[in-house]
């Protein structure tokens, strides 16, 4: 992807990437307009929301539901792979910073934009990565054979009275496998990763050759590559993160023996682009942000697994 010649007309741009989540695409919106986050206004940043395809359009409703600085493209005849769909958002995109969210059932708290222009502008090359969760007592390959559902979902996110206060979510997740060791410790990727437009475009954004569906190993390979950016700054926002919506992902919501064959695709076509297997990005984060009440559990786990040493395990 060649740099995007769009005039800057805000400070931040968040791309997002749907398909067929009609259900999902509403509630992660949702939390990122300005009514939903926190001490940030709608004419500090925008929503660029890239339909990969899906089967219907989007209705409008939900648009204009989340906000005028919400803007919306329809992709025909898209690519399985959401690779090309993220580099078409940011080509569109007027902010100084990019924000990508590769998956939009990903749902957020309602401190992440105001803390990620935070360390945005408060380093000279920051790669801003956030923790991601999976909604549901465990990672939901699992829960799903305990009998979590899109109506287990919808129940248990009305239990807490979502939206009212985003930072419950914290009491209804569990750590996805990229992140499950917590905050003090490397990550394998970033499913709510933010940068400035420099860096993206350094890095010639993401890498197309990774056509699989759902994308392979692209969202990880972007994750290294901009860990390993010299000069550059990797800073952790504490106290915030990302939250998976059950919806039939190739990864997250599949049986343990598709996902090993999943994965075994995935590794042979890294290894095909990159000429290697895949490996976790080995360094630590600055960590910027508050501690909300509801997270307090989850740092006390990221501080258990930092003590006993715990080595990072394969990203799931």
């Amino acid at each position: 992807m060649s740099p995007s010649s769009s005039t800057t007309e805000c400070l931040l741009s968040v791309v997002v990437v749907i398909h067929n989540m009609h259900r999902e695409a509403p509630r992660t919106l949702r939390s990122l307009s300005s009514s939903y986050q926190q001490d940030i206004t709608a004419r500090d940043y925008e929503v660029i929301v890239v339909d990969n395809g899906s089967a219907s359009p989007l209705p409008t409703r939900v648009l204009a539901e989340a906000g005028e600085n919400f803007r919306y493209f329809f992709l025909e005849d898209a690519s399985p792979s959401p690779a090309y769909a993220i580099n078409f958002g940011v080509s569109k995109a007027k902010g100084k910073h990019i924000g990508v969210m590769i998956d939009g059932a990903r749902m957020v708290t309602p401190g992440v934009l105001r803390h990620a222009l935070l360390a945005l502008t408060s380093f000279a090359r920051p790669v801003v990565g956030t923790l991601a969760f999976h909604l549901g007592p465990n990672l939901q390959n699992l829960s799903q054979q305990q009998g979590y559902s899109l109506q287990a979902e919808d129940e248990l996110l009305a239990s807490i009275s979502w939206p009212a206060d985003g930072y419950r979510l914290f009491e209804i997740a569990a750590l996805a496998g990229s992140s499950e060791y917590g905050w003090f410790l490397p990550m394998a990727e970033s499913s709510c990763l933010f940068m400035p437009r420099t860096l993206f475009d350094e890095l010639g954004g993401y890498e197309e050759q990774f056509s699989s569906p759902a994308g392979g190993f692209a969202n990880l390979d972007f994750y290294f590559r901009a860990c390993e950016l010299q000069e550059s700054q990797l800073v952790m926002v504490l106290g915030e993160a990302s939250f998976h919506q059950i919806h039939g992902g190739v990864m997250t919501n599949c049986t343990a023996e598709a996902g090993q064959k999943t994965w075994a695709q995935y590794d042979a076509e890294y290894r095909q682009i990159r000429g290697e297997s895949f490996s976790w990005p080995t360094r630590k984060p600055l960590l910027l942000g508050e501690l909300p009440k509801a997270a307090i559990p989850w740092v006390e786990k990221s501080c258990q697994a930092y003590g006993h040493g715990a080595r990072v395990p394969r990203p799931e």
